[in-house]
């Protein structure tokens, strides 16, 4: 008996681009090693880059698009213009200090563009701007002074991620009165009332129709 064997795959083919040709075999034995330069590096990066936040600039919250997902936020590309105005930050300086910018959005909401402003001012409240050079200097933020400087931490993760808020569904005993009825029934039944009212209301004419012709 011979088996009917299948040599004719080609491993790591279709997209890999090795879908024809001969047997390809790809190895994965430096996973290990790898995984190591990669937390390297990364450990670089943040060394370099000290004493700023490991996350990278502070970005808006917005809503995402469509009426599907509308109803949910995310992190944005950069605050509009006139958010920065309303934080009294220029853009130019916005983005020598971690602020991400961008020009082409525009605000289409109050309450969106306070909560926005309102981060901004957290983020001016908590930041620590070193002097460029020299003593510090009074721009539109000031510098930090010495004693701040020398007490920073490299901050972790992303600036200001968005926090989801606890809500707390108030709570009812359940009384006899409640299981006495029926729910599903009563909204069943005015469901089925909702839908053939407009047949009843056909029928009822028709009747009125016939009477009147006699």
């Amino acid at each position: 008996m011979i088996p009917n064997q299948h040599f004719h795959k080609k491993w790591a083919g279709g997209a890999s681009g090795h879908a024809r040709g001969p047997l390809h075999v790809v190895s994965w034995f430096d996973q290990a090693p790898k995984k190591k330069s990669r937390r390297l590096k990364r450990t670089a990066k943040q060394a370099a880059i000290a004493p700023r936040p490991t996350g990278g600039a502070l970005r808006p919250v917005v809503h995402c698009p469509t009426i599907k997902y509308n109803s949910k936020v995310r992190l944005g590309r950069g605050f509009s213009l006139e958010e920065l105005k309303a934080a009294g930050i220029p853009p130019k300086f916005a983005k020598t200090i971690g602020i991400c910018v961008d020009k082409r959005r525009v605000n289409k909401s109050e309450e969106a563009m306070a909560v926005n402003v309102a981060r901004l001012n957290e983020y001016k409240a908590k930041l620590i701007l070193f002097p460029k050079k020299g003593a510090a200097k009074n721009g539109p933020i000031a510098d930090s002074s010495k004693e701040e400087c020398a007490g920073a931490a490299q901050l972790q993760g992303v600036v200001q991620p968005i926090s989801k808020p606890e809500i707390e569904y108030p709570m009812m005993a359940v009384t006899e009165e409640m299981r006495a009825v029926n729910q599903r029934s009563t909204m069943r039944l005015a469901f089925i009332e909702k839908k053939i009212a407009g047949t009843r209301l056909r029928m009822k004419k028709e009747k009125e129709a016939e009477k009147d012709k006699k």
